[in-house]
């Protein structure tokens, strides 16, 4: 697993079938002492479930 130094914090990158995959795990713990708690923030933000709904009409024809 590669890792990658963004301000000071090392984040975990993967690759699977040639594609880039990064933790979002290690981004939040930049944010706070609670990662689970950050993710599950973004989770219910409006802006990322507008996103994610935008990216499963385009990647996922059965969505």
């Amino acid at each position: 697993m590669a890792k990658i130094t963004v301000e000071k914090t090392e984040i975990s990158v993967i690759q699977v079938n040639e594609e880039d995959f990064i933790s979002l795990t290690d981004i939040a713990k930049f944010k706070s002492d609670e990662p689970n708690a950050v993710i599950g923030n973004w989770m219910r933000n409006r802006n990322t479930l507008e996103y994610l709904g935008i990216w499963e009409t385009f990647y996922n024809p059965v969505f």
